[in-house]
């Protein structure tokens, strides 16, 4: 997810492996150069972006590795739910 504004730019990635971790953690932050590269790598990789500029200010201050606070679980579930649909037309589209 990412905050558009080209003075700064912020940007923060999330990894949730179910079977390893109890809740989303932040693997990645930055802003300006550094969000740029984590916007350009995920692009690369296909995986969905998510514009929330109060939901990255938030990540963008936690630590890496660090898994999300509780607070955030209603936030983040809405994200892992934008990105499981998205992951579902992009295998349906390259199926067809």
């Amino acid at each position: 997810m990412h905050m558009k504004n080209p003075e700064k730019i912020l940007a923060a990635a999330l990894k949730y492996d179910t079977q390893k971790d109890a809740a989303p953690k932040v693997v990645a932050r930055g802003k300006g150069a550094i969000a740029e590269k984590i916007i350009e790598i995920a692009k690369k990789n296909n995986i969905p972006i998510k514009n929330d500029p109060g939901l990255v200010q938030i990540l963008s201050k936690l630590e890496i590795d660090e898994q999300i606070p509780v607070e955030l679980y209603k936030a983040v579930a809405e994200i892992l739910a934008f990105v499981y649909s998205a992951n579902d037309r992009y295998r349906n589209a390259a199926s067809s």
